[in-house]
């Protein structure tokens, strides 16, 4: 699933053009990575850009799974 798809018109052929834009997965990523690096300074990352990452996409795949959960309302 892409998170910001769009269309395109081109502004002199009026010709229009559909952009998938990027993975909901890598958008869902980049938001958990905001909050893993928040109040952090370098510093203190240097060494855990990997580690980080590999938690930010752990999150990610956690809140696409959450998006297939069903809930029944009352």
């Amino acid at each position: 699933m892409k998170a910001y798809p769009f269309i395109h018109k081109h502004p002199t052929s009026g010709q229009t053009s559909m952009a998938e834009g990027m993975d909901l997965r890598d958008h869902f990523a980049g938001l958990a990575m905001q909050g893993i690096c928040s109040g952090r300074s370098h510093v203190d990352l240097k060494g855990h850009a990997i580690a980080s990452a590999k938690v930010a996409y752990e999150l990610a795949d956690a809140m696409l799974s959450a998006r297939e959960v069903k809930h029944e309302h009352p």
